[in-house]
């Protein structure tokens, strides 16, 4: 986990709410009142609501890397059915998908994932395979078949587990 290369625009919003529970040690971020200021998080409803949508989000990233879910979640597409966006269209005429009802975390979330797959950045986004991590990452790798947050670390750990086994 020590090569966390945040992922490129708005889909680093993603991997960094992924991020807020460290798995290994149980550390929740979102416990924390600087933790939830950094989502915009004010009562314990969207905070719950924050880490329902983390926990799917994570899912959908294990997904990108081929690993099934680590347990069972309400459904992303549920979660951000009731994300409201607006289309900004620039002087320039670029045009861009904008959270609307004063950047809820949902609907930034939504934007990200939109401006990700207009992008093409969005299946990219990973988590780890490592059980005990499942850390989102940017798959920066050639071929895009990445499957540890760190090589140095989580894919360290798996190989010499693969080695001992032999």
């Amino acid at each position: 986990m020590s090569e966390r290369v945040p992922a490129p625009g708005d889909l680093a919003l993603v991997q960094d709410l992924v991020n807020t529970l460290d798995l290994e040690s149980g550390d929740d971020a979102l416990d924390t009142a600087g933790g939830r200021a950094r989502f915009g998080l004010t009562g314990e409803g969207e905070t719950a609501a924050a880490r329902e949508l983390r926990e799917a989000l994570r899912v959908a990233l294990l997904a990108h890397a081929g690993h099934p879910a680590h347990r069972e979640v309400t459904p992303l597409e549920a979660l951000l059915a009731g994300a409201p966006l607006v289309v900004t269209v620039g002087p320039d005429g670029t045009a861009g998908l904008t959270p609307a009802d004063g950047r809820p975390l949902a609907s930034r979330v939504a934007a990200a994932i939109a401006e990700g797959l207009v992008a093409g950045t969005w299946s990219r986004l990973k988590a780890c395979e490592a059980t005990d991590c499942h850390w989102a990452y940017y798959d920066r790798s050639p071929a895009g078949r990445g499957r540890w947050c760190s090589m140095s670390v989580c894919g360290a750990r798996a190989k010499m587990r693969r080695y001992r086994a032999k």
